[in-house]
């Protein structure tokens, strides 16, 4: 079945339920997971509160320091399943195409990933990351719902 899946997650509390899920999935098929997090550039106008209250060094340092410990959650949570976890963190505006390109680099067959995100209705009104790597990926996406 399925070798290694490639679990992007933003951290957010609504992308929980479906990292639990792929870990699960992966424990189930014997098969290892790459958990990806991507961090957005800093931005001089944002709609995020936290880039408008920092410096660029600032933001960056803080949002990486995030990151890791994003991914450290998700290889603890791997790790109690017994499961192979790696991470990937990177930095860009566009996660979708860092979705991509992670999971070709890393010879991931599956891409697992929720519904939603941090974004909500902004990610509604420009298209959400999962619609964007549902339509452009070569691999085979499994999406798991949010309740």
């Amino acid at each position: 079945m399925f070798k290694h899946i490639l679990v992007p997650t933003d951290g957010s509390p609504a992308s929980r339920p479906a990292l639990l899920s792929a870990i699960a999935l992966a424990r189930s098929c014997g098969a290892r997971i790459t958990a990806l997090h991507v961090v957005p550039e800093f931005h001089v106008l944002s709609h995020d509160t936290e880039m408008l209250e920092a410096t660029r060094a600032t933001y960056q340092e803080e949002s990486m320091e995030n990151g890791k410990k994003v991914l450290d959650f998700v290889c603890g949570q791997a790790r109690e399943a017994g499961v192979e976890c790696g991470t990937f963190l990177t930095r860009s505006d566009h996660p979708h195409e860092k979705i991509l390109e992670t999971a070709e680099a890393n010879g991931c067959d599956l891409i697992a990933m929720g519904t939603h995100s941090k974004f909500g209705l902004r990610g509604v009104l420009l298209g959400s990351e999962t619609h964007k790597v549902l339509v452009h990926s070569p691999l085979p996406v499994l999406v798991f719902r949010a309740a």
